[in-house]
């Protein structure tokens, strides 16, 4: 199993992408009977919501309000995903 991979696509209204992980990594993840691309939903969601907030909270200067107000739709939508905030699951908070 060492080698085996899990290509899995993500679409968007106009494009598409594909990625290839190793099966393995997957399993190491994933929770409970979690899918693949459930597993990949978390981590990009976690990234994705990182990256606002190192933007709006860790940036040089002071991110303007559509940013904020960027940071604080995505930090919604974390919450509705994991039932948790990001702070809650990161111990990260401001």
């Amino acid at each position: 199993m060492a080698n085996e991979t899990v290509t899995l696509t993500i679409e968007g209204e106009d494009d598409a992408d594909e990625l290839t992980v190793p099966s393995e990594l997957l399993d190491l993840l994933r929770e409970n009977d979690e899918t693949d691309p459930a597993v990949v939903g978390d981590i990009a969601m976690f990234g994705l919501a990182q990256r606002i907030h190192g933007a709006v909270h860790h940036g040089q200067g002071e991110a303007d309000q559509g940013i904020q107000d960027l940071e604080a739709l995505t930090l919604d939508l974390f919450e509705e995903r994991f039932g948790a905030s990001f702070a809650e699951l990161t111990g990260h908070d401001h």
